[in-house]
């Protein structure tokens, strides 16, 4: 039975921003087996590796064309001091992770193999500077390490350890959650310290840093407001001042309270709507940020990073709790989902989005467990979409003619569809969402100021919401084609109709034609 039914109007000759292909990022944190044990497994490993790096998780993560990734963390980052993971491994000292497990870090994967491993990737590096615990000189020296050629102290130390050329690494944090676990800092000494930080974190020959100063979480429109006064000027027209390029959000989607997240697999219907519901929070906080940010920036040359976003549950029983894994159901890559139709909605300022985590961490791309490697619902949903990166985002209008929409306990109304398009080399893109846990929708893309040929669909699906991928059924939920869902009339020329299931996950794809 259908009870949603709908139109959505593609303009296909009206152009919107780009949707950059940063907004495709990762996240790898020294938290749980992140690190190691999912991307790092030792070069005495017998799980396949180049240089330490398992070479399953590089193959799978590239299918992806992933734009970005972010280490070394997160809160690890603001005690981490980058000098203990450079040169060889039996001399490198140890630490303790106090953030994550209270567990011993022996530092073997450090800079030049976090650089491996995004050169494997075909990556870009972000990475995030100790502003908590370390220094000004610390994360200046650590720039021209990496990024400066010619002669140098930091350029000798560099061919000392083996790399004779600098690397290209544009994304810098200047420190992650300064208002928690990177120092519990006021908004108004963070701000002093960002100018300053960036000041130090130099541009080496035409190597350009894109400096991201550490943002608010969730709604706290004043911290971002505290930061946009450091380079901008309320209500002038005056271009912002240079410090740092982006300042960037956390927020994180859960069913339940910080401190009852609820479970990754062990939910119901309602807890399934409540996640899906705060799933579309992003939407109202992402618009809140941009207009504080259009106060000091209108010409929107400074950038928004989402750089941690996601599910996050209890932990699976009998796991470390300090190690964050939980499973992953086809409910986390519906969140996936809505978060990109909204990404692409704010593209204008939306530059970066990071999921928190890529491997075995919160909401991940893979699970590993020894030689055993299982890809979750969400790593689907990013390769369903994985064509959005670098397209022309297209205005999409919703008209609804019956459902649509699904009332809360609260009273409040979350709507159950999501709708995004765009256009890249020639080929149309449609990716839409029926959040309806147990009914049908059917929807007519109105495809306007051009024409298309014929269109193709795939289907990402599960008998229930609670269905998640693991070694025993590592295709649980799996894309399939479902040019059995598209429905076209001939007595009207660019309308193509799409049957989708309840709570389910449908991209259409179609050529341009002329």
């Amino acid at each position: 039975m259908t009870t949603t039914r709908g139109t959505a109007i593609v303009n296909l000759d009206i152009e919107g921003p780009t949707i950059s292909r940063h907004l495709y990022g990762h996240f790898a944190e020294h938290l749980g087996n992140c690190i190691y044990g999912g991307f790092y497994v030792g070069e005495d490993s017998p799980i396949p590796n180049e240089g330490g790096i398992r070479l399953d998780v590089v193959q799978a993560l590239r299918a992806l064309n992933i734009p970005n990734l972010r280490w070394p963390g997160g809160c690890f980052a603001d005690e981490y001091h980058w000098k203990d993971g450079i040169g060889p491994k039996e001399s490198r000292p140890r630490m303790v992770n106090t953030h994550w497990g209270n567990v011993e870090e022996n530092n073997h994967f450090g800079t030049h193999e976090f650089l491996a491993l995004c050169e494997l990737l075909g990556t870009e590096p972000y990475i995030s500077g100790n502003v908590g615990s370390g220094t000004v000189q610390e994360m200046s020296e650590w720039v021209e390490y990496l990024t400066r050629d010619g002669d140098s102290p930091m350029v000798r130390l560099r061919r000392a350890n083996g790399r004779e050329e600098p690397w290209r690494v544009r994304f810098w944090g200047i420190g992650n959650e300064t208002w928690g676990c990177g120092g519990n800092m006021r908004a108004e000494y963070y701000a002093d310290l960002a100018r300053q930080y960036a000041t130090y974190c130099r541009d080496h020959g035409d190597n350009k840093l894109y400096r991201i100063a550490s943002g608010a979480s969730d709604n706290d429109f004043a911290w971002t407001e505290r930061l946009m006064q450091q380079i901008g000027c309320f209500g002038c027209e005056a271009t912002p001042k240079n410090f740092f390029q982006a300042l960037s959000l956390h927020y994180y989607t859960m069913a339940g309270s910080w401190d009852a997240k609820g479970s990754a697999t062990q939910f119901d219907t309602e807890d399934y709507y409540r996640t899906l519901a705060a799933a579309r929070r992003i939407d109202r906080l992402i618009a809140g940020h941009s207009t504080v940010m259009d106060m000091y920036d209108p010409a929107r040359t400074v950038g928004l990073v989402l750089d941690e976003w996601g599910t996050w549950w209890d932990v699976e029983p009998g796991t470390n709790p300090g190690f964050l894994f939980q499973q992953n159901t086809l409910r986390d890559a519906l969140v996936a989902g809505v978060h990109f139709d909204i990404f692409h909605k704010h593209a204008e300022r939306l530059f970066m989005a990071n999921i928190a985590q890529t491997v075995n961490v919160l909401q991940a791309m893979i699970l590993t467990d020894g030689e055993q490697l299982v890809l979750t619902p969400t790593y689907h949903v990013f390769e369903m979409n994985k064509d959005h990166q670098d397209a022309t985002s297209l205005p999409v209008h919703l008209r609804l003619a019956t459902g649509g929409s699904h009332t809360l306990p609260d009273g409040k109304e979350l709507e159950t569809l999501s709708v995004s398009a765009s256009t890249k080399d020639g080929s149309l893109l449609v990716s839409l969402s029926n959040l309806d846990a147990g009914e049908a929708a059917e929807v007519t893309l109105d495809l306007r100021g051009g024409t298309v040929g014929t269109a193709t669909a795939r289907l990402l699906a599960a008998d229930r919401i609670q269905t998640f991928n693991s070694p025993e059924a590592p295709d649980a939920v799996a894309p399939r084609p479902y040019d059995e869902g598209l429905r076209t009339d001939a007595g009207r020329p660019g309308a193509v109709t799409v049957t989708l299931p309840p709570h389910s996950f449908v991209t259409v794809r179609a050529p341009l034609a002329g």
